[in-house]
């Protein structure tokens, strides 16, 4: 595993035209693609927030072509970003299938100097959060994305690695600085100051941003989880675990996108995913209609809810128990039966306060999203602004509990009741 950046003097953004020459000259893509470059279709269809990401059709088959680009595209370039963000994505979806191959694309080919990487065309799939706006139901998800964390949390940490590795993999990654400022500055810092990149449904929400800007608890409280997020490398995450970074379909999940891959907290990934579950609920009532209403589905979305957390940590403590050759916790201290015992009873206490971890950043990843620069479009797409912006202080006031107070959900079914309390709430001037 390599921590040295490529040399990127010979970088040149591609577009819909120039694609296919360059491909052309990659004889396993050509290939795979079938017939001559200039008859294959070339998309264009990046929707998220800093690369271009194209689509290669030809006669035998397709690719997917993901590449950097200098600056952050939803900003434009005023806002320049390193091309080697390419490079830990590449890391990253190499060690994420070592252990779930079966849950992310495959790599075809990764151009370093380009800050390009080629990827199997995943089809039908599609972007998990459009398909639940659309309240598609995805059976498979709560297992496939539970087993993804517990498997590449787990594996990556002291549990199971020696410390030297585990240190020479926290040393791989540490280059990607300008992707952990960005998560650093937009959800722990920004949403609770006066930002230039700050945006909210106005003038609903303007009263709600104003009191979390002056309430200390609050601002204590991500503090806390921030520092966390700076100074505990506990495992290689995601770093951008939400329903935008997994294509699905019913029968089949993969999860994509690992740019932002660091070694940090464990909670922060596991949150990322509650989080996007529990904003996405309260987005619902924004969708529903008489002829379609969403009640039914809702309940879908709290039940997997619970299930992604209740099958991680059942899989995350089968892993403990079974390939336990990390450093940590150290096996012949546990040999006899009673300090068995004691160690079981450790496990347990561990993923406790694994899950209160996962709770603070939940609420972080929730606020961040409707106060912040980039917001979901769970919410964005509700086209009545009173009616986003209740879906949206529900759940910021469920978020500010979550954080704040986050001993008080001792368990995920706790805070899928307090959901479930917090849709039933009017606000003043909202609905």
């Amino acid at each position: 595993m390599s921590d040295i950046a490529p040399d990127y003097r010979d970088y040149r953004a591609q577009d819909e035209a120039s694609l296919p020459d360059y491909l052309g000259r990659l004889p396993a893509i050509a290939a795979r693609l079938g017939g001559r470059a200039a008859d294959w279709a070339v998309r264009e269809v990046g929707d998220g927030n800093l690369n271009l990401v194209f689509i290669v059709e030809g006669p035998a088959g397709g690719v997917a072509v993901k590449q950097a680009l200098p600056y952050v595209r939803l900003v434009g370039e005023s806002w320049p970003l390193p091309l080697s963000r390419a490079h830990y994505e590449h890391l990253a979806l190499v060690e994420q299938a070592r252990h779930v191959p079966d849950l992310v694309p495959a790599v075809l080919h990764y151009e370093p100097g380009q800050a390009f990487i080629v990827l199997e065309l995943l089809q039908p799939h599609i972007i998990m959060r459009r398909g639940m706006i659309q309240a598609i139901r995805y059976p498979r998800f709560a297992d496939d994305i539970a087993r993804f964390m517990a498997e590449t949390l787990f594996r990556t940490s002291d549990l199971c690695l020696p410390a030297a590795e585990k240190k020479a993999r926290i040393a791989a990654f540490c280059g990607n600085t300008a992707l952990c400022k960005i998560t650093e500055d937009l959800i722990f810092t920004e949403p609770y100051m006066v930002a230039p990149n700050n945006r909210w449904t106005s003038p609903e929400l303007d009263g709600i941003a104003a009191e979390f800007r002056a309430d200390a608890e609050l601002k204590l409280a991500v503090s806390r989880l921030k520092l966390k997020f700076l100074a505990a490398p506990e495992a290689m995450l995601h770093g951008d675990l939400h329903t935008g970074s997994v294509m699905a379909t019913p029968e089949q999940t993969k999860v994509i996108d690992p740019e932002f891959a660091f070694y940090g907290p464990m909670g922060f990934d596991i949150g990322a995913v509650l989080a996007n579950l529990l904003l996405n609920y309260f987005s619902q009532d924004g969708h529903a209609t008489p002829e379609a209403p969403r009640a039914d589905y809702q309940d879908w979305v709290l039940a997997t809810t619970v299930e992604v957390w209740q099958k991680f940590a059942a899989h995350f403590l089968s892993l403990w128990r079974s390939h336990a050759t990390g450093d940590a916790y150290p096996a012949p201290l546990f040999e006899d039966a009673s300090s068995q015992m004691r160690l079981e009873e450790e496990r347990a206490s561990h993923l406790r306060r694994l899950f209160r971890d996962a709770l603070g950043f939940a609420a972080a990843k929730m606020i961040r999203r409707i106060l912040g620069l980039a917001h979901n479009i769970d919410l964005e797409w509700i086209e009545d602004q009173k009616r986003r912006a209740l879906c949206e202080t529900r759940a910021l006031r469920l978020a500010r509990e979550l954080m704040v107070h986050a001993a008080d959900y001792p368990t995920i079914e706790t805070v899928t009741d307090a959901a479930r309390a917090m849709q039933r709430q009017s606000f003043q001037g909202l609905g």
